[in-house]
């Protein structure tokens, strides 16, 4: 769903009843709580009304409530009763103790839910505004059940006041593209650094329009930020998602928790380029070579081969500099991954996918499943020129653009007679030509160029296409250093 512009209006609102109250950097904390307890109580009391007009007595009843996935909603915890305390002095501890309430009547909220809303430094007056504001607003049931309305809260607030290094919210065009490219019908979906919940959200949505069963899925995550952890928590449990993202949140590299998990489908967007991770050593799963200190994308790529079952298959996102990286390190990697065959597709996609990062992003697809007559292949994938600026900063991917994707995808997977290489889009290529190649996956080395660039080329897309040929001539130049050291080494002469 595309971003509407009264949606954002109506949080831009509310951000600014807050206004000199708190630093900018809270304001998702304080409104995620309210939309969060305001959600379950639209959502029961829609059951509730619908249970007393059939005249069984059974409104209170909480049974009555779990069959449907809908949290029972005490009394001083329903939102008519919030709205009607929001002009008290006590607001804040009122809130509090419906959050403590809801926590008690249903046991997997225990200890997620936020109760800082009696601290001093929140204005009162302010949080009764707040929650006049949240009761007129569009966030109704309606709303949030069309669409990830928590994680789309905080991707709001994460790009207009501001994130901590890292901190980001996956867009739901490339969260849908890489649901659409694995298929998690059934079995155990797994994001090692989940965030809010986005890929298990739309997984669920996939199941459902494909006429299956939430329950056919069982979800695994890990979250670094308690605070995310959270919210992860509330996201999945607002739409009965059976989900285990461990006891807390954790380090996925210093505290696996779930280390014995193999899991069938895996999909995630970790922090691009960070060098803030934990590197052990003797880790297990660097099967294919010691990744570098200084960035943790080969890490990643290979704590997913670790994590996929002996069918399993992988999306994620990356910087597009791991597609052709020089480090002698991810260059070894990246060749002995490409050697056990186990690189599926590359897709480079478009700029200003992201509100919070500017940085070109590639999608992996990994499969430990691939088809006999496919092994020997790499399918690239260039969508670079799809998408639509939907602000002066902002391009999202159309519902057909992701299903254009998905097809030629699942076409060649599969076997499928109607593929066909497209100049300047898409092309299967050999491992032979890979290895020419110095084992680069930058796509448009490979697709060709359906057209020349022209002089009104796009600066962004210019200087992209030109830092991906200067990164790739790098790694030649590397390669054809070593080569030379290697030479002369044989005859005597070192340097």
């Amino acid at each position: 769903m595309t971003v509407h512009l009264d949606f954002e209006k109506s949080l831009w609102a509310m951000a600014n009843v807050l206004r000199g109250n708190i630093l900018p950097g809270e304001y998702k904390n304080v409104i995620l709580g309210l939309i969060f307890l305001k959600y379950i109580s639209d959502r029961f009391e829609q059951k509730y009304n619908a249970l007393r007009e059939e005249g069984e007595g059974f409104e209170e009843d909480r049974d009555a409530y779990a069959a449907d996935h809908i949290f029972f909603v005490p009394p001083n915890a329903r939102w008519d009763f919030i709205k009607n305390s929001a002009k008290q002095s006590t607001i804040g501890q009122i809130i509090d103790d419906a959050m403590i309430a809801i926590e008690r009547e249903n046991t997997n909220l225990k200890g997620v839910l936020p109760k800082n809303y009696a601290r001093p430094e929140l204005d009162k007056t302010k949080l009764g505004e707040l929650i006049d504001e949240l009761s007129s607003n569009i966030l109704g049931s309606k709303e949030a059940e069309a669409q990830d309305v928590l994680g789309r809260v905080y991707e709001y607030f994460l790009k207009e006041f501001g994130s901590t290094k890292g901190e980001y919210y996956t867009p739901p065009s490339i969260v849908k593209l890489l649901v659409g490219m694995i298929e998690p019908f059934e079995g155990r979906v797994y994001d090692p650094c989940c965030g809010s919940g986005g890929m298990f959200v739309q997984s669920a949505k996939f199941v459902a329009r494909h006429q299956g069963r939430i329950d056919q899925i069982r979800v695994y995550g890990q979250e670094f930020t308690a605070a995310t952890w959270k919210l992860c928590k509330m996201n999945l449990a607002i739409r009965g998602i059976d989900g285990d993202l461990g006891e807390r949140d954790g380090d996925t590299f210093a505290n696996d928790l779930h280390a014995s998990l193999k899991a069938d489908y895996i999909l995630t967007n970790p922090e691009f380029n960070t060098s803030k991770y934990t590197l052990l050593q003797d880790d297990v799963r660097w099967t294919y070579g010691i990744p570098p200190a200084n960035n943790a994308n080969y890490a990643w790529i290979q704590h997913i081969i670790n994590k996929l079952s002996p069918s399993g298959v992988a999306g994620f996102v990356l910087a597009n500099g791991s597609l052709s990286t020089a480090t002698k390190a991810e260059a070894e990697i990246r060749k002995n991954i490409l050697e056990a065959r186990l690189v599926d597709c590359i897709v480079t996609m478009p700029t200003n996918l992201f509100y919070t990062v500017t940085i070109p992003v590639c999608l992996w697809f990994l499969s430990k499943k691939k088809r006999e007559d496919r092994k020997d292949h790499v399918l690239f994938i260039d969508a670079r020129k799809m998408g639509t600026m939907v602000t002066r900063k902002h391009r999202e991917l159309s519902e057909e653009e992701i299903q254009t994707i998905c097809d030629i995808y699942h076409h060649w997977r599969d076997g499928n007679e109607t593929y066909a290489d497209v100049l300047g889009f898409c092309k299967s290529v050999a491992m032979e030509e890979i290895r020419a190649q110095e084992y680069i996956l930058t796509p448009g080395r490979y697709v060709g160029i359906a057209t020349a660039p022209t002089a009104d080329e796009p600066f962004d897309q210019k200087m992209t296409r030109l830092t991906e040929q200067l990164g790739e001539m790098f790694v030649k130049s590397h390669h054809l250093e070593e080569e030379i050291k290697r030479r002369l080494g044989a005859i005597g002469y070192e340097f």
